[in-house]
């Protein structure tokens, strides 16, 4: 007579070579003999897993556990309870199966693996950093959390990972593109080209590769490069769309916008949905001075993250223009940066001009500056924006994004609202704190800012080093540093210049910065919020902007509809901030003088 070993022995057997309805029957009569063998109920498991009856497998499995909780079938319980959308109980089994055997580096890897899965990448770090533990060898292991670390931002450690990859199995193409990302995160550019080109020798049939070079030539203004890579890469894959997309953006800094805008075209008949065609789109439109057309393409946004995940969700209406607001009470949130916020709380007077209540939902560092502009009746911190804070706002009828506000007040280029100054003017306290601080005013005081955020898609284009500025500091004038966080070499040129009052560790939120401004004579700045800051307060502005800027400075003219007090100095064509500079400087002569 058969033992239920044997015939379970059997019955996996006939798994291996196909035989599942065999298989079953061997099951079975081992059942018949003893209803509690372990290994014929799991084997029972494997065959519902098998034919996709996952509730099924789960009961087997289950059941073999009581009688032997053996690792293996925990992971198999944790594949079947994870098929069945019970993936709380999966990860419970497959934690359990690490916590039998410890030290079974396999195990560590299948639970990271699953929490990869379940969206806790923390977690998942955590069990495959235990599996390096028992394994540093382990390659599959070791990509997988340089992965994770990459995504968290942490790219030091990412770096360190990818290499020991690199060392374990040379030459693997995405292990190359992947850590070229994170070399070009840390600002290691040459480094990050050298990993791209050398996966694009390694295989060069390959799109991806090609892609990414034109990415990183286009990304430090190699534009004209780039659309060879991006051409190569098209060559490859034809209507490759993020080649397209990526070369529709060196096109629009190229100023080809002809071409820029076929691509976009393109791009929307072959994928009406492709939100991110639409708002490049949208984009040049606004550039381009196309404002109706800018405008409602924005709208396009909501479709990309994460602004599509960050705005709450409302049950109120969404307004847009479209009918009568007096009377009703309208909540506005911001919904983009800081330099943003503050160049369209223009329009927050003007909604209670047509009669609504106003209730404004702001950025925390910008909440104090903003709480007390004209029309605003309620102003509250973006943090506490979260499920209870939103259903303890203030009643309100109707909801607006703030960066759709031009949209519904119809902005045309010539209907900007534009008045010479419109943020409230900083607690005469606060400005004369910082005229103690700033001494003397026997000379023009001039601000300076000369780089924006490093994380900024745009950083490359937009900031430059504060060397740069050089060729102002000829002049007799008293400079002033507005710039937050400067960058290493930055701050050493800060140490040598005497010549640069920096009292930057005051400026503690934007109510500061905008009472520090408030005692200036001019501010020169590249693009980022204090350049919006200054002109919304009315304070002369000199913005330094990129050959191709963004849309809202236009192109080719040396004013901003936006701000009457603003003068734009603009590269040429060579791209060279030096050119800019140095018409900043002759223009500075004369105020200098005059003071």
């Amino acid at each position: 007579m058969s033992t239920p070993a044997a015939l379970c022995e059997a019955g996996l057997n006939h798994i291996r070579a196909g035989r599942y309805l065999d298989a079953q029957t061997c099951c079975q009569q081992a059942l018949a003999i003893d209803s509690n063998h372990a290994d014929t109920l799991y084997l029972m498991g494997l065959l519902s897993f098998q034919a996709k009856q996952y509730d099924l497998a789960v009961e087997w499995i289950a059941r073999a556990i009581r009688q032997n909780p053996q690792p293996k079938f925990l992971l198999t319980l944790g594949a079947a309870l994870w098929q069945s959308g019970r993936r709380e109980e999966a990860l419970k089994a497959y934690e359990k199966a690490a916590q039998i055997n410890p030290e079974n580096a396999d195990l560590w890897k299948n639970l990271g693996d699953a929490l990869v899965e379940a969206g806790r990448p923390a977690d998942a770090l955590l069990s495959f950093q235990q599996a390096l533990k028992l394994d540093p060898h382990r390659w599959d292991v070791m990509q997988n959390s340089a992965i994770i670390l990459h995504r968290l931002g942490r790219l030091e450690e990412a770096l360190s990972c990818f290499n020991l990859c690199d060392a374990l199995q040379p030459n693997h193409v995405p292990t190359l593109s992947i850590r070229a990302m994170c070399l070009y995160g840390l600002k290691r550019f040459a480094e990050a080209l050298t990993d791209t080109r050398r996966a694009q020798a390694l295989d060069p049939t390959n799109a991806e590769p090609c892609n990414n070079i034109g990415i990183l030539l286009r990304s430090h203004g190699r534009d004209e490069e780039a659309l060879e890579w991006f051409d190569r890469a098209l060559v490859l894959r034809p209507n490759f769309p993020d080649a397209l997309h990526n070369k529709a953006v060196a096109f629009t800094q190229t100023r080809r916008f002809h071409d820029a805008f076929a691509i976009y075209d393109g791009l929307k008949a072959a994928d009406p949905n492709d939100a991110v065609a639409h708002l490049g789109s949208a984009h040049l439109h606004m550039l381009t001075g196309n404002f109706e057309a800018g405008w409602a393409g924005r709208e396009a946004r909501w479709k990309v993250p994460p602004l599509s995940t960050t705005y709450p969700k409302f049950l109120q209406p969404l307004w847009l223009g479209d009918g009568a607001i007096e009377g009703k009470t309208i909540l506005v949130a911001a919904d983009e940066g800081f330099g943003d916020t503050i160049q369209f709380a223009r329009y927050l007077p003007m909604l209670a001009e047509r009669g609504a209540r106003v209730v404004f939902v702001v950025q925390d560092a910008l909440r104090l500056l903003l709480s007390d502009l004209p029309g605003v009746s309620h102003c509250i911190a973006t943090s506490t924006m979260n499920t209870s804070a939103v259903n303890a706002l203030p009643a309100f009828d109707i909801h607006c994004p703030m960066m759709s506000l031009p949209l519904a007040f119809g902005t045309r280029l010539d209907t900007i609202p534009s008045p010479a100054s419109y943020l409230p003017r900083p607690a005469e306290s606060r400005v004369q704190a910082w005229e103690e601080r700033l001494g003397r005013h026997d000379k023009l005081r001039v601000g300076l800012v000369w780089s924006g955020n490093p994380n900024h898609a745009n950083d490359h284009n937009r900031s430059l080093p504060l060397r740069a500025l050089a060729p102002l500091f000829d002049v007799d004038a008293t400079f002033v540093s507005l710039q937050k966080d400067p960058r290493p070499a930055d701050k050493a040129t800060l140490l040598e210049r005497a010549d640069i009052i920096d009292l930057t560790a005051h400026l503690t939120d934007f109510t500061e910065t905008a009472a520090l401004v408030s005692c200036l004579d001019l501010v020169i700045t590249v693009d980022t919020s204090v350049a919006h800051l200054a002109a919304a307060l009315g304070c002369p502005t000199w913005i330094l902007l990129p050959y191709t800027p963004d849309y809202r400075w236009l192109l080719d003219r040396d004013d901003s509809p936006w701000y009457p007090d603003a003068r734009l100095f603009r590269q040429t064509k060579t791209r060279d901030y030096g050119e800019a500079v140095g018409r900043a400087r002759d223009a500075l002569l004369p105020l200098a003088f005059a003071q």
